[in-house]
């Protein structure tokens, strides 16, 4: 029997993970006890198998995480204030299908940034997109947008992402521009998506920063009223852990 073609017309049909499959049962005496149907039911497990992980490394490479975060390796020994039980809940996307915010607030340091990326990663694992962005550096991108023509198709690509996380919200003076980019981002996403807002102010003093009270209400009502909230406090972690440590996982 020719094996090589076979298994050259899967790379054709860019059927990778069978290919491989099926070139190492034909390097094994240990699969001759199997059925033909349970050889096949393994090749084909293979190749679900490696297109999932090859989906979740592009919805991975995509969403451009600043930390390489994952649920399992948040830290919840730190005295933080953060509850545990509702993170591990949020892990399972539920809030993202019923299209919920998480705002994330606390002192720097206290690791809102890599929880955040936690989470984003999360939705990643659980089909979703993601993307990861500064406050700060989403404004200067919408301007040049704004300037070259790609303003709308920027704002189209934000709103279909299934979680946008937003960090930095509130480290900088919004102009009237930004005020109404943010109104745009956040009504695009109203309802149809998340958004993960992370900021070392407390909730109750974004309109102020926000400073236009029409735009504050407008953006707060969409943003806050359907969002969990994770209210960290503390020290820095830098401090407790010292300059020696790792410190991948702490905020900038």
């Amino acid at each position: 029997m020719l094996t090589h073609p076979t298994v050259d017309k899967l790379h054709q049909l860019r059927c990778a993970g069978m290919a491989k499959a099926l070139a190492e049962q034909l390097g094994s005496s240990q699969v001759e006890a199997l059925s033909f149907e349970e050889r096949l039911g393994l090749i084909v497990d293979r190749e679900l198998t490696e297109r999932a992980s090859r989906q979740l490394t592009n919805r991975l490479r995509r969403a451009r995480l600043r930390h390489p975060a994952c649920i399992e390796d948040i830290d919840f020994r730190q005295p933080r204030g953060l509850d545990k039980d509702l993170v591990l809940s949020l892990a399972d996307g539920r809030w993202i299908r019923d299209h919920l915010n998480v705002l994330i607030t606390g002192p720097a340091g206290v690791g809102k940034s890599w929880i955040s990326c936690a989470l984003a990663h999360s939705a990643c694992r659980n089909g979703y997109s993601a993307a990861y962005r500064r406050l700060p550096r989403l404004l200067t991108e919408l301007a040049i947008a704004r300037a070259d023509g790609r303003y709308a198709k920027l704002l189209a690509s934000i709103a279909k992402t299934s979680v946008l996380v937003i960090d930095d919200w509130g480290v900088s003076k919004l102009s009237a521009e930004n005020r109404r980019d943010l109104l745009e981002i956040i009504e695009d996403r109203h309802g149809l998506s998340s958004t993960i807002v992370t900021s070392q102010l407390p909730v109750q003093n974004w309109h102020a920063v926000i400073a236009d009270p029409t735009l504050a209400d407008a953006i707060l009502d969409r943003l806050v009223h359907n969002a969990y909230q994770l209210n960290l406090k503390g020290e820095s972690m830098r401090k407790t852990r010292g300059p020696f440590t790792q410190t991948d996982h702490l905020d900038s």
